[in-house]
């Protein structure tokens, strides 16, 4: 896949983002914090019945993002917008789609250290927006009964459970163990069900990888073969 020079490169989060989105024929997904487009075009890949709109603030990578979409013959069903989620309402029609998914910075704003790299920087580190925005903007734009789901920080996960929660939705929280269940999970797949009430729930998750670290079969499927992931 393409990618900004010298700049941010996808990993395994995107692609295990866009494997738990519980999108069905003919429904409309947005992506919120798109970058490159890596879990827009994942899901595509993986449902070709769907149509997603990627939202980003950083211009080059929108750009680059449409590209690889017309590289690899997607552009018809997926398509990418510049624009700020905190100035987006006259863009974006509330309630105007099927499921949600995003991948926001992970980091506080003021925490740790930025990378000199601002396409980097603005991928790790919150800037205006804080998380509490995130998620506000993510259920504005799905429909009662749709889903929003992130993927972030394990370390966080108390706080956007309690932002999610807090919008009266039923939250699953599905974390992605690095090798053994229950140990040193960095990374957390979080979905919320607008408008369904409930208990937040802790599955099991996933463990990403076997003895020798290589990926487990169940990893494998998601990463190699773009089979689903129900969380």
């Amino acid at each position: 896949m393409l990618s900004a020079e010298g700049g941010y490169r996808a990993a395994i989060d995107p692609v295990f983002l866009a494997a738990s989105v519980p999108a069905a024929k003919g429904d409309h997904i947005l992506d919120v914090g798109c970058g490159t487009g890596a879990a827009a075009l994942s899901l595509a890949t993986r449902l070709t019945d769907v149509h997603i709109t990627g939202l980003d603030q950083q211009k080059k990578l929108i750009e680059l993002a449409r590209e690889i979409a017309q590289l690899n013959g997607l552009a018809a069903r997926v398509r990418f917008q510049h624009d700020d989620l905190l100035h987006a309402g006259n863009n974006f029609e509330s309630a105007a789609f099927d499921h949600v998914m995003a991948n926001p910075p992970h980091h506080k704003k003021g925490s740790g250290n930025p990378s000199p790299d601002p396409l980097k920087a603005a991928a790790n580190i919150e800037g205006e927006a804080t998380l509490e925005d995130w998620v506000a903007f993510c259920l504005a734009m799905v429909k009662q009964g749709g889903s929003v789901t992130f993927v972030h920080r394990y370390d966080r996960l108390e706080e956007l459970v309690s932002l999610m929660a807090a919008q009266g939705t039923a939250v699953t929280a599905f974390p992605l163990w690095p090798k053994v269940a229950g140990e040193g999970a960095k990374r957390i797949l979080v979905q919320a069900r607008k408008g369904a009430s409930g208990d937040t729930r802790i599955a099991e998750g996933m463990t990403l990888h076997a003895d020798d670290d290589t990926y487990t079969a169940e990893a494998h499927a998601i990463l190699r073969d773009a089979a689903a992931l129900i969380l």
